[in-house]
């Protein structure tokens, strides 16, 4: 697993914005694809697929219920 991966659920990270959302979604489909920017004819896909992961991540985030606090 990648290092530099940001934490972004409680309790680690009090506030997650969409821009950090969407930055995780974005490394998550760049390591998966193999393709750091797509060729053109990928380019909708790999946008589709980087919507898809972070309206993923969004209602993750909204579900989880963390003990202890």
């Amino acid at each position: 697993m990648c290092r530099s991966i940001k934490t972004l659920r409680p309790p680690f990270e009090e506030s997650v914005t969409e821009d950090d959302m969407r930055a995780a979604a974005l490394q998550y489909v760049r390591k998966i694809s193999g393709f750091r920017r797509p060729a053109a004819h990928n380019a909708d896909a790999f946008d589709e697929a980087v919507e898809e992961v972070a309206a993923a991540t969004e209602k993750l985030l909204a579900a989880l219920v963390v003990r202890g606090q």
